[in-house]
Protein backbone atom coordinates (compact mmCIF):
# COMPACT_ATOMS: atom_id res chain seq x y z
CA UNK A 1 0.00 0.00 0.00
CA UNK A 2 1.21 3.64 -0.76
CA UNK A 3 1.41 6.91 0.90
CA UNK A 4 -1.91 8.59 0.35
CA UNK A 5 -4.81 11.11 1.49
CA UNK A 6 -6.44 9.23 4.10
CA UNK A 7 -3.71 6.55 5.16
CA UNK A 8 -2.27 5.99 8.77
CA UNK A 9 1.63 6.38 8.16
CA UNK A 10 4.12 4.71 10.61
CA UNK A 11 7.64 6.17 10.13
CA UNK A 12 10.77 6.31 11.95
CA UNK A 13 13.03 9.57 11.16
CA UNK A 14 16.34 11.10 12.49
CA UNK A 15 15.41 14.87 12.26
CA UNK A 16 18.90 17.12 12.13
CA UNK A 17 19.72 20.74 11.40
CA UNK A 18 21.58 21.92 8.05
CA UNK A 19 24.84 21.61 10.01
CA UNK A 20 24.26 17.60 11.01
CA UNK A 21 23.51 18.33 14.67
CA UNK A 22 20.87 15.45 15.12
CA UNK A 23 17.84 16.90 16.45
CA UNK A 24 15.44 14.32 16.89
CA UNK A 25 15.38 10.85 16.48
CA UNK A 26 12.57 8.65 17.12
CA UNK A 27 14.54 5.09 17.20
CA UNK A 28 16.22 6.52 19.90
CA UNK A 29 13.20 6.76 21.91
CA UNK A 30 12.04 3.50 20.84
CA UNK A 31 8.70 5.54 19.82
CA UNK A 32 7.64 5.46 16.10
CA UNK A 33 5.42 8.37 14.74
CA UNK A 34 2.47 7.85 13.55
CA UNK A 35 0.50 10.70 11.48
CA UNK A 36 -2.62 11.16 9.17
CA UNK A 37 -1.63 11.57 5.19
CA UNK A 38 -3.16 14.69 3.63
CA UNK A 39 -4.28 15.97 6.84
CA UNK A 40 -1.37 18.86 8.01
CA UNK A 41 -0.41 16.65 10.79
CA UNK A 42 3.23 17.01 9.58
CA UNK A 43 5.19 19.85 7.98
CA UNK A 44 4.21 20.22 4.25
CA UNK A 45 7.35 19.78 2.37
CA UNK A 46 7.97 16.90 4.31
CA UNK A 47 4.12 15.40 3.50
CA UNK A 48 5.15 16.28 0.19
CA UNK A 49 7.83 13.99 0.07
CA UNK A 50 6.51 11.07 1.64
CA UNK A 51 3.41 11.18 -0.94
CA UNK A 52 3.21 7.74 -3.04
CA UNK A 53 6.58 6.32 -0.85
CA UNK A 54 5.54 2.40 0.34
CA UNK A 55 6.10 0.25 3.79
CA UNK A 56 10.18 -0.29 3.13
CA UNK A 57 10.73 3.08 1.20
CA UNK A 58 13.56 4.91 3.03
CA UNK A 59 14.47 8.16 1.76
CA UNK A 60 16.57 11.59 3.06
CA UNK A 61 14.68 14.90 2.82
CA UNK A 62 15.86 18.43 2.76
CA UNK A 63 13.59 20.88 3.50
CA UNK A 64 13.93 24.99 2.78
CA UNK A 65 12.34 26.86 6.29
CA UNK A 66 9.31 27.67 3.46
CA UNK A 67 8.70 23.74 3.49
CA UNK A 68 9.84 23.32 6.84
CA UNK A 69 8.53 25.44 9.94
CA UNK A 70 8.37 28.89 7.68
CA UNK A 71 10.76 31.66 7.51
CA UNK A 72 11.63 33.22 10.86
CA UNK A 73 9.41 36.48 11.50
CA UNK A 74 10.58 39.73 13.94
CA UNK A 75 6.96 40.71 14.36
CA UNK A 76 6.55 37.63 16.04
CA UNK A 77 9.32 38.90 19.28
CA UNK A 78 7.93 40.83 21.71
CA UNK A 79 7.77 41.95 24.98
CA UNK A 80 4.68 41.31 26.94
CA UNK A 81 4.11 41.63 31.45
CA UNK A 82 5.80 39.03 33.46
CA UNK A 83 2.64 38.58 35.00
CA UNK A 84 1.47 36.33 31.73
CA UNK A 85 3.66 33.12 33.00
CA UNK A 86 2.74 30.78 35.42
CA UNK A 87 5.79 30.40 36.81
CA UNK A 88 7.93 33.04 39.55
CA UNK A 89 11.51 31.92 38.27
CA UNK A 90 11.76 32.81 34.63
CA UNK A 91 14.70 32.42 32.53
CA UNK A 92 16.27 32.85 28.90
CA UNK A 93 15.23 30.25 26.74
CA UNK A 94 12.32 28.55 28.67
CA UNK A 95 9.33 27.33 26.48
CA UNK A 96 5.60 27.57 27.63
CA UNK A 97 3.00 25.90 25.13
CA UNK A 98 0.22 28.45 25.31
CA UNK A 99 -3.46 29.09 22.89
CA UNK A 100 -3.26 30.81 19.62
CA UNK A 101 -4.90 31.74 16.78
CA UNK A 102 -4.12 29.21 14.90
CA UNK A 103 -3.86 26.65 17.74
CA UNK A 104 -1.20 25.57 20.28
CA UNK A 105 1.69 27.88 19.59
CA UNK A 106 5.40 27.12 21.58
CA UNK A 107 6.48 30.24 23.30
CA UNK A 108 10.23 30.82 24.05
CA UNK A 109 11.25 33.36 26.59
CA UNK A 110 14.74 35.78 24.90
CA UNK A 111 14.93 38.10 28.71
CA UNK A 112 13.64 38.22 31.71
CA UNK A 113 12.92 42.22 33.55
CA UNK A 114 11.59 43.03 36.66
CA UNK A 115 8.17 43.18 34.94
CA UNK A 116 8.37 42.39 31.47
CA UNK A 117 9.77 39.84 29.78
CA UNK A 118 10.84 39.40 25.54
CA UNK A 119 9.30 36.54 24.17
CA UNK A 120 9.55 34.50 20.82
CA UNK A 121 6.44 33.31 19.33
CA UNK A 122 8.25 31.50 15.87
CA UNK A 123 8.47 28.02 15.80
CA UNK A 124 11.79 27.17 17.27
CA UNK A 125 12.38 25.80 14.11
CA UNK A 126 11.89 28.51 12.04
CA UNK A 127 13.97 29.94 9.44
CA UNK A 128 15.74 26.46 9.95
CA UNK A 129 16.93 23.89 6.44
CA UNK A 130 15.70 20.68 8.07
CA UNK A 131 17.20 17.29 7.02
CA UNK A 132 14.99 14.10 7.50
CA UNK A 133 16.14 10.67 7.65
CA UNK A 134 12.97 8.13 6.82
CA UNK A 135 12.01 4.81 7.07
CA UNK A 136 8.62 3.65 6.12
CA UNK A 137 7.05 1.43 9.02
CA UNK A 138 3.68 0.74 7.30
CA UNK A 139 0.94 2.39 5.42
CA UNK A 140 -2.81 1.67 6.48
CA UNK A 141 -6.13 2.82 5.73
CA UNK A 142 -7.25 5.36 8.14
CA UNK A 143 -10.59 4.50 10.42
CA UNK A 144 -14.38 6.43 10.18
CA UNK A 145 -13.18 7.59 13.75
CA UNK A 146 -9.36 8.83 12.78
CA UNK A 147 -10.91 10.68 9.70
CA UNK A 148 -13.32 11.97 12.43
CA UNK A 149 -10.64 13.67 14.48
CA UNK A 150 -8.08 14.36 11.81
CA UNK A 151 -4.96 12.37 13.22
CA UNK A 152 -4.70 8.54 14.15
CA UNK A 153 -6.10 7.45 17.47
CA UNK A 154 -4.72 4.29 19.84
CA UNK A 155 -5.51 0.92 18.87
CA UNK A 156 -8.06 0.68 21.92
CA UNK A 157 -9.93 3.88 21.14
CA UNK A 158 -13.25 3.05 20.97
CA UNK A 159 -15.50 4.19 18.05
CA UNK A 160 -18.39 5.02 19.79
CA UNK A 161 -16.52 8.08 21.86
CA UNK A 162 -16.18 9.49 19.01
CA UNK A 163 -18.01 12.54 18.89
CA UNK A 164 -18.54 13.43 14.86
CA UNK A 165 -17.88 9.75 13.01
CA UNK A 166 -18.53 11.28 9.51
CA UNK A 167 -16.48 10.43 6.97
CA UNK A 168 -14.97 13.49 5.06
Amino acid sequence: MTIAPQRVVTLHYVLSDADGQVLDDSRARQQPMEYLHGHHNIVEGLERALDGQAEGAELSVTLMPAEAYGLRNEALVREVGRGAFPVDDLAPGMRFQTPGEAGPQVVTVLEVHDDRVLIDTNHPLAGHTLRYRLQVLGVRDATRAEFAKGHPLPPDTDPGSVEDKKVL
